[in-house]
């Protein structure tokens, strides 16, 4: 019980410092970004343009159902539209509640619907961010061969480090769990951790020898770079004479930023690195990048509430009662290894 307590204590404590970190950075993006001109920057915009990028931020969320109901199909069949309403349900989740939330329950949702053991729901999602990461590295290696930053963002470059780093530990994983599964099986004791990672290690098997995954590699590319277009197509209907290699460097900081624990929606650290990447590094004009950060944080938000609302709708369930369904899905499998 003591325990359990201090857990809670210590995730109330770490919410209400992100918040804190992510108000921060909205208050200070906002400094001096003349709000009051915000109302006529909307009335200029180029409203077609608004409508493509949300087209394509819809297009991208997608092909990432159709990535996710590729990478299992070996493991059981999950329908397209399966993976999308379940990715929208988590995507909503995640803008409305802490701690990214949405990404255990859309794994509990597709448990749900298909019968797929949730470990090996959860260990697709890793698989997902393993490969995005690798992809990422490699666009950001690209974007400062080409782009220089100043000293002030280089943070940014030390960030991708790290995660180049954790991105080796994951791929270095999952060739385990594919070329010396048993091996690793004599090798584990039976220590609690250990025990957790012989059931992980089991699971990214299942889904490991296939072609699917090699496919579901290759269409990770493609899915990172349809995030550029959203980026560009916002350019286009502020009035930004900026080109889409800049909406490709915004995008690789952005998709960086996102790693980092933050408020609900992203709301706050979107905009500090949105006006930051425009202000310092492509020399936009502060005032108008920070009233940016504000119109392309709506122009990818505000669809995805709806959308997500729909899906949600569709479930017939409440969040708050899916969550509460995912998490104790999540206690029970961690007391099962336990167990074992």
């Amino acid at each position: 019980m003591g325990e359990a307590n201090s857990n809670v204590t210590r995730s109330r404590v770490v919410l209400v410092l992100t918040n804190l970190v992510s108000l921060g950075c909205l208050v200070w993006t906002l400094r001096g970004a003349k709000l009051g001109e915000l109302s006529d920057d909307l009335a200029t915009m180029n409203w077609w343009w608004v409508g493509v990028a949300v087209i394509a931020d819809i297009a991208v969320y997608c092909w990432h159902g159709l990535r996710w109901s590729l990478l299992l199909r070996p493991v059981v069949p999950v329908t397209f539209w399966q993976a999308v309403r379940a990715i929208y349900v988590g995507l909503f989740a995640n803008e409305v509640l802490p701690f990214r939330a949405g990404e255990l329950l859309r794994c509990y949702l597709l448990t749900r619907w298909t019968g797929l053991l949730f470990s090996v729901s959860l260990s697709s999602v890793l698989i997902e961010r393993i490969f995005d990461g690798i992809w990422l590295c490699l666009c950001l290696l690209l974007t400062v061969k080409y782009i220089p930053f100043p000293r002030q963002m280089r943070y940014l470059v030390d960030g991708g480090y790290l995660l180049g780093t954790l991105v080796m530990v994951g791929a270095l994983l999952l060739a385990v769990a594919m070329y010396r599964r048993h091996q690793t099986h004599a090798v584990l004791s039976g220590k609690t951790w250990q025990r957790h990672l012989r059931v992980l290690i089991d699971d990214l098997h299942l889904i490991g020898h296939s072609r699917y995954l090699y496919l579901a590699f290759l269409q990770s590319l493609p899915y990172l770079l349809l995030q550029v277009i959203p980026i560009y197509a916002s350019f286009l209907g502020y009035g930004f004479p900026l080109s889409l290699g800049v909406a490709f460097a915004l995008m690789v900081i952005l998709r960086l930023g996102s790693i980092v624990p933050q408020a609900p929606g992203n709301l706050g650290l979107f905009q500090f690195l949105t006006k930051e990447s425009l202000e310092r590094i492509f020399n936009v004009d502060p005032a108008e990048a920070a009233r940016f950060s504000l119109v392309l944080w709506g122009i990818v938000t505000l669809p995805l509430l709806v959308t997500g609302f729909v899906a949600l709708s569709v479930t017939g369930a409440g969040l708050i009662e899916l969550r509460r369904a995912a998490h104790g899905h999540a206690s029970e499998l961690s007391k099962s290894r336990l167990a074992d």
